[in-house]
């Protein structure tokens, strides 16, 4: 059997179903950590549940461990920051906004990648990807409600809404350092530095460690498997998955955490319907790449200049739409 099929079902590689799977995942994950919420705070979950994550991969990477560089442990804490940060948030705002709210307005970081390489790498956007942008930034408001007094933010919209920030953050790093270091001892530290920052904000924010429960608990150990699962798998895919087609799979995220949400009894009013579809709009449209006369797109080498495979390919969303997983 030819090679180049038998790596194919249905039209899709083995990463890109495994980026799939764990789509679907992350859809789910919104709700598990909005219901952990009524027996934790925010900071000592993150804390735990990424603390059980670094360990179910330190269990399997340890032999890779010992041979750690200093620019690797920096890389890896680089990211782990980042996701400190952007989950950090999110969870805290999941305690007074429902999953399925959170998931659409995460999905903003995606037209917000593209934005943000503007402005730090001087890089500008496409202009298929500002109108992306625009959709999605409109589909924001309607999520967010707008009522007789303008557009009204509760402190878990807002916290959300700052998430998206170092989420996309965290795409940017993970695509400069996820093909340049060893990928078990990468995820390992990215997300143990989670763990620490998420644990030391707790005295910060004034919060203290619960009394034991076993939502929690049973919700931390879940989410730190999935987490572990999910950075390994986002930092293995991301090297031959194209951003492209990464951003219609992880389009399905918020669609996925809608759904389960709506069967654990959450009501989406018309409104956040109708921006939650202009923001899975925006961000497929943000990632749409023009065809080029000979056929190929943006992301494809131009034949025609010897300079372009040399160019790296844009960033790829590392998964979740920014989910709690």
């Amino acid at each position: 059997m030819n090679r180049s099929v038998s790596r194919r079902v249905l039209g899709l590689s083995v990463q890109e179903w495994a980026l799939v799977g764990i789509t679907m995942i992350w859809g789910a994950t919104f709700l598990v950590v909005h219901t952990a919420m009524q027996h934790s705070g925010p900071w000592f979950f993150v804390g735990f549940r990424f603390l059980a994550a670094g360990i179910f991969a330190a269990a399997i990477f340890w032999r890779s461990l010992r041979g750690m560089t200093w620019r690797e442990f920096g890389a890896g804490a680089a990211i782990g920051a980042a996701i400190y940060g952007g989950y950090g948030l999110q969870t805290a705002g999941l305690q007074t906004i429902d999953s399925s709210t959170s998931a659409f307005m995460t999905a903003f970081y995606v037209p917000l990648v593209p934005l943000l390489q503007w402005l730090v790498l001087r890089k500008p956007p496409r202009a298929l990807t500002l109108v992306g942008a625009g959709l999605a930034f409109v589909g924001l408001l309607l999520v967010a409600g707008i009522g007789s007094k303008g557009i009204q933010l509760g402190t878990g919209e807002i916290l959300t809404l700052i998430s998206t920030l170092p989420i996309a953050g965290e795409i940017i790093l993970i695509s400069l350092f996820g093909g340049r270091f060893d990928v078990g001892r990468l995820t390992v530290v990215q997300l143990l530095t989670a763990s620490v920052l998420g644990f030391a904000t707790m005295p910060v924010a004034g919060e203290q460690i619960p009394a034991f429960d076993p939502v929690w608990l049973f919700a931390g150990l879940g989410m730190g498997l999935a987490s572990g699962l999910i950075q390994l798998t986002m930092n293995w895919a991301q090297r031959s998955v194209s951003a492209t087609r990464a951003t219609i799979i992880y389009t399905g995220e918020p669609v996925w955490a809608g759904v389960v949400g709506r069967i654990a009894g959450e009501r989406i009013p018309p409104l956040a319907i109708l921006g939650a579809g202009l923001i899975i709009a925006g961000t497929l449209l943000s990632e749409l790449q023009p065809r080029r006369a000979d056929g190929g797109t943006a992301e494809d080498p131009d034949p025609e200049d010897p300079e372009d495979e040399a160019r790296p390919e844009d960033p790829a969303p590392s998964g979740r739409l920014g989910s709690p997983a």
